[in-house]
């Protein structure tokens, strides 16, 4: 062996075996900034009545709607932000790869050319395979790929709650879709029932029964219930088209709903604050990003220790040729004008960022679950109310139409009466696509999948 090969192979054994011992961070800091979050929740829900068993998962199937189903079913797989979701969860993927293959050493194969003019035939002087590698002596080349896996894993769970948010726009937007159809129907009957009445008063003003003026006051009446059934119709088609350009087709208003809303839904468990933490992917996403934070931070730190690295040449235009060359080098930052510490501080100010989110995440999931679960209460006390109300109304205007008939009350009276009624029936249908609107959020705030 050649004397001048023996020093840089003392060197490669000397770097290999001081690889073997080098550092190896965890994220232990993000796990106890979760862990002070997690300490932070409650036991129990503070919203009254919750129920604190599992939180469920498939809780799209619990609206007992087909055509729901089938509509999530088709967003999921033409929904084209969802598809730019999935390639950025494959851009982070690669990136991870990408940061792993630095702890590989890289291989080459190189040769140069003789005989390249035009009176010489071309040939091979010389061929050969050249090995590359920087020891990672301290960690710094694994702390990046800890973070870009990290970074991987938030991306991921992106998806998953994009998805999942998916779900959840596509259930709300049909539910509105079906409670335009059914306002725009009711609204229809009363068109009818004035275009009745109307057709009877111009009678009735023909023998002197009734004046101009209540002629007058019922055509007004009948042409403002005109009035609103094509406000409904254009809110209708606005909803089919919103609906159909979420789940992926073009927006064509093609789309009709059924004009049914689910009857009443069955408790939701809540389960406990804390597992919102575990079980919620924005949440996950955010804790993730705590951790590559961390690994970056690392990272960083270790730029101000020197960095090792070592080469070799093999030749091949012999198969008898040996080692060529084996070469080893090491660098020690001393002066940078400060760009090493510019690192240091932004990775450090991004570790506090990504903390601070987390902890901001957290909170706001807290608050979604506690509105979602008094909203569950409250919205369904102000269902029974509207529904008393509606009754009353109804039963109001059709007393109001038998003294109307026999003279007691006047057509004003009258049209007051049932000007109530309307607006009593539609906050009614209002308030019962709002309830599902609210159990929508709360599942999603809950963190369930909408699959089984």
């Amino acid at each position: 062996m050649s004397h001048k090969l023996r020093p840089a192979i003392l060197i490669l054994i000397l770097l290999l075996a001081i690889c073997g011992c080098k550092r190896n961070y965890s994220h232990s800091e993000a796990a106890s900034s979760a862990e002070k979050t997690q300490n932070s929740a409650p036991a129990e829900w503070s919203a009254t009545d919750s129920d604190s068993g599992m939180v469920k998962d498939g809780w799209i199937h619990e609206f007992k709607d087909t055509n729901l189903n089938a509509l999530v079913t088709e967003a999921m797989k033409n929904n084209p932000d969802l598809q730019a979701s999935a390639a950025r969860v494959d851009q982070a993927t690669a990136l991870a790869k990408q940061a792993g293959a630095a702890l590989q050493p890289s291989i080459g194969l190189g040769g140069r050319l003789s005989g390249t003019s035009s009176n010489e035939a071309a040939g091979a002087q010389g061929a050969g395979l050249g090995i590359s590698w920087e020891a990672d002596v301290w960690g710094r080349l694994e702390q990046g790929r800890r973070s870009s896996e990290e970074s991987a894993k938030a991306v991921q769970a992106d998806y998953e709650f994009a998805r999942q948010s998916l779900a959840a726009a596509t259930a709300r937007n049909w539910f509105l879709l079906n409670e335009i159809e059914q306002q725009q129907e009711f609204l229809k009957s009363i068109v009818e029932i004035l275009g009745k009445m109307n057709e009877l008063e111009k009678r009735k003003e023909k023998v002197g029964k009734v004046s101009m003026l209540e002629v007058s006051q019922v055509h007004a009446q009948l042409a403002t219930a005109k009035d609103a059934v094509s406000q409904a119709e254009m809110a209708r088609q606005q909803a089919s088209r919103s609906l159909e350009a979420l789940i992926g087709r073009y927006p064509a208003d093609e789309l009709k709903g059924t004009g049914q809303l689910p009857a009443k839904l069955p408790p939701i468990p809540a389960g406990q604050p804390s597992a919102i933490l575990e079980r919620r992917p924005d949440l996950i996403a955010a804790e993730d990003r705590v951790a590559a934070a961390f690994y970056a931070e690392k990272g960083a730190e270790l730029l101000h220790l020197p960095r090792f690295t070592f080469g070799a040449g093999a030749g091949i235009s012999a198969l008898g040729d040996a080692i060529a060359g084996l070469t080893a080098g090491i660098f020690a930052p001393l002066y940078t004008g400060g760009k090493i510490e510019a690192e240091i501080e932004q990775a450090t100010a991004k570790q506090k960022e990504t903390v601070a989110n987390y902890a901001s995440v957290a909170l706001n999931a807290f608050k979604e679950v506690e509105n979602g679960l008094s909203g569950e209460n409250l919205l369904q006390k102000r269902e029974e109310y509207l529904t008393q109300a509606r009754t009353d109304k109804k039963k109001t205007y059709e007393l109001a139409q038998i003294q109307y008939n026999v003279g007691k009350i006047d057509l004003f009276e009258l049209l007051s009466h049932q000007t109530a009624w309307i607006g009593s029936e539609i906050s009614l249908l209002n308030i019962r696509r709002v309830r599902l609107d609210n159990r929508i959020d709360l599942h999603l705030a809950l963190g369930g999948s909408f699959e089984q």
